[in-house]
């Protein structure tokens, strides 16, 4: 692990965990919105930095997707195993020569301290970060680029946002960030209330789904984008490397059924690598798989 500490890179930074040893997430700094007017939408002018292995990317590479945005807002890929240095870009970046992440958090703010994460997006044009927060880069790109685009499409409706937003922070809470605060706790007390709070969760949506084929209203929306990352990644790596071994998924006949349907949608299916996920997390999570071996299962039928 590291991190920035007034603009500078630091190598030893420990998991942010409160005094029980329960895993604390970090606040996102960068909280800027495509549409103000500082940051009008342009096609080209802001860039997508990601990891295929990282849940919290995952989410806004499939509403990219399904907004049809490949053309406007380009994606840079970072390689997969995270090392002292943090997130490294596979080739120098051609503006700037940068070859980690965490140089574009210092042009963007030379005293910034805090995580590097991403997703981040960047805005070429201004040369700085617009926003490194997963859930509003996802919010963004289902209606920020509609005019240039001609897609119209909104995975948050009017109608539906309440139920929406409340299906969200359930899922946040205690699957999304759920599955962390098993895999990072640092005493057994911690583990246990994070784990009795995620298969809570997850036998709660499991009944939520009988007879449905998505989480809100009978169609795809944000929901779904948000839980999908979670669920495709619980039996290659959560189940195992941090200690979420209740049951798999597939063993949850409506979750599997719902996770197979939204895998079949090519937004979803796309975006997902599992070999770089297993790698990594099993090559990157050292503390936690000291060996760095990357397991060659599981097969998973979706």
């Amino acid at each position: 692990m590291g991190m920035m500490i007034k603009g500078r890179w630091v190598k030893e930074s420990d998991i942010p965990r409160d005094e029980e040893g329960r895993f604390v997430r970090a606040e996102s700094a960068f909280r800027r919105w495509i549409g103000e007017e500082a940051f009008p939408p342009e096609p080209g002018r802001y860039h997508l930095y990601v990891s295929l292995a990282c849940p919290w990317a995952h989410r806004t590479l499939i509403m990219r997707k399904l907004k049809g945005l490949e053309a406007i807002v380009p994606v840079h890929e970072v390689a997969p195993v995270l090392d002292d240095e943090g997130w490294a870009l596979p080739e120098p970046d051609p503006r700037y020569g940068f070859t980690r992440l965490h140089q574009f958090y210092a042009k963007a703010d030379s005293r910034y301290t805090g995580r590097v994460s991403v997703p981040m997006l960047w805005d070429a044009k201004r040369e700085t970060i617009v926003n490194n927060e997963s859930s509003e880069i996802v919010r963004m790109f289902n209606s920020a680029f509609d005019r240039l685009t001609g897609n119209g499409e909104d995975f948050y409706p009017a109608e539906l946002r309440e139920e929406i937003d409340e299906v969200n922070a359930f899922v946040y809470e205690h699957v999304n960030n759920g599955v962390y605060r098993c895999g990072f706790a640092a005493t057994q007390r911690a583990y246990e209330e994070a784990f009795d709070a995620l298969f809570s969760a997850l036998d709660e949506l499991e009944q939520r789904l009988e007879g449905a084929e998505f989480l809100v209203g009978g169609r795809l929306t944000e929901a779904d984008v948000r839980l999908y990352p979670t669920l495709v990644r619980f039996d290659a790596v959560y189940y195992t490397l941090f200690k979420c071994n209740r049951n798999h998924i597939y063993e949850m006949p409506n979750l599997w059924r719902y996770l197979k349907r939204l895998y079949a949608i090519d937004a979803f299916r796309s975006t997902t690598d599992l070999h770089t996920i297993k790698t990594h997390y099993f090559a990157s999570l050292r503390a936690l798989n000291p060996s760095g071996i990357v397991p060659k299962g599981p097969r998973l039928p979706l």
